[in-house]
């Protein structure tokens, strides 16, 4: 077949690795609330807040720059829509950590509350700042990739125009996720931290008997998932396209939960579940583009293979044993 050419297979890499890249976040953030003992439902809803939180904060902060000068590019705008991003998906877990282990609510109705809210939220603030219900308006200052940022460099342009510099252009926020792999597996499994982590999610009343404060693990559980959610959203919404749209999280947060369990909440295993469904997704939009199959049909594949990954592997997967559970000294 003509489409299955170099250029092809150059494109479904490089696409799958964007792909990767919010899916690999949130599933990360969903491990260290797991292996805490917290199920957290409302990945979706962090991704939504935080992609808000990105595209408003960049859009309100180049506004009086581009009104001045059209052309001008501030470096540390991208960057701080990232940050607004981490507040956001940070406020909200932390919702989620007070009611579920404070108050020791139902952890599932909290979640999918927090999930309910973000996708009426976010029109209420549409409709307040751009006078509509769906959208932001679009940015200019999106977050580079590595090609650009080096563009200066002597040489650089000519490999990042080769196949492989063309895979390898890609977000800083990319690198990024795939980094925190290595990183959350030596906190996870090297570090007296993670120890404590993980035991308060197997036996808490143990770990208290130690002198672990189990609550205070567990917020550090749920409030890191907020921060790599709300890295998730950034990503979606002023790096991989530049404004936010609503319901952008498209089912990503669901996703992630299922790569966590398809991975075994293991760093390497939620890497490469999360590479299936980033590839699963990337072959989607190639196919897509070359008219092979019905549309229909490819939008609904990543959805499809997720519900054979979930009913083949969750009888098989072993959560933390004391996940869903409200400690009680």
């Amino acid at each position: 077949m003509d489409w299955i050419s170099s250029a092809f297979w150059v494109a479904l890499i490089a696409g799958a690795l964007r792909q990767t890249t919010p899916l690999l976040f949130t599933a990360l953030g969903g491990m260290f609330n797991e292996r805490a003992g917290i199920v957290n439902i409302a990945l979706e809803g962090i991704i939504n807040f935080g992609a808000l939180a990105a595209a408003v904060t960049v859009q309100q902060l180049e506004a009086p720059y581009l009104a001045q000068d059209p052309n001008v590019r501030i470096w540390w705008i991208p960057w701080a829509g990232v940050l607004a991003a981490i507040l956001a998906g940070t406020l909200t877990a932390w919702i989620h950590a007070v009611v579920s282990i404070r108050y020791r609510a139902d952890q599932i109705v909290s979640g999918t509350a927090i999930n309910m809210l973000s996708f009426g939220l976010p029109s209420i603030v549409l409709i307040f700042l751009y006078q509509n219900a769906t959208a932001s308006k679009e940015v200019v200052h999106r977050v580079q990739s590595i090609g650009q940022y080096l563009s200066s460099v002597p040489g650089a342009r000519d490999f990042f125009s080769t196949p492989v510099g063309r895979v390898l252009d890609q977000s800083p926020l990319v690198y990024l996720a795939f980094i925190l792999v290595p990183v959350a597996y030596f906190a996870l499994f090297k570090t007296p931290w993670g120890l404590r982590l993980r035991s308060v999610g197997e036996h808490p009343e143990a770990a208290d008997s130690l002198g672990i404060n189990v609550f205070l693990m567990r917020y550090h559980g749920v409030l890191l998932s907020g921060v790599l959610g709300g890295l998730a959203g950034a990503y979606l919404s002023i790096d991989q396209i530049n404004q936010f749209i609503r319901l952008m999280a498209a089912g990503r947060g669901f996703i992630a939960l299922a790569a966590l369990i398809f991975g075994k909440w293991h760093p390497f295993g939620i890497l490469g579940a999360t590479l299936l469904f980033g590839f699963a997704e990337a072959f989607r939009i190639q196919v897509e583009g070359a008219g092979v199959l019905p549309s229909p049909i490819l939008q609904a594949f990543p959805y499809v293979l997720t519900m054979l990954v979930l009913a083949g592997f969750i009888g098989r997967a072993r959560p933390p044993a004391a996940i869903g559970k409200p400690y009680e000294k």
